[in-house]
């Protein structure tokens, strides 16, 4: 088994994007959106299989996805957090 850095780096970069789909998607779902969360969850499916086919060879991309994962959420709980209080701001103000 070959470890790569460039498919470590792309598995942690998929895997975060796989999270800010799935946190858009419970976002979307809370909200009842059917068409947004219906394509973020379209959307997981095809990142996932990317992520699963690789780490599968190599279980040392295993941690690319536990890094991927928790800082896909992360960052976009905090963007929302953000935005959430960028728009009581504004509603302050006017």
């Amino acid at each position: 088994m070959e470890f790569s850095i460039v498919t470590f780096l792309l598995i942690m970069a998929a895997m975060a994007l796989a999270d800010v789909c799935w946190t858009l998607y419970f976002i979307d779902v809370e909200e009842r959106r059917a068409h947004p969360a219906a394509f973020w969850s379209a959307m997981i499916i095809l990142v996932t299989a990317f992520t699963v086919t690789n780490y599968v060879e190599n279980k040392i991309y295993i941690a690319a996805a536990f890094l991927g994962a928790y800082c896909g959420t992360y960052v976009t709980i905090r963007w929302k957090l953000k935005k959430e209080t960028e728009m009581k701001q504004k509603s302050l103000v006017e």
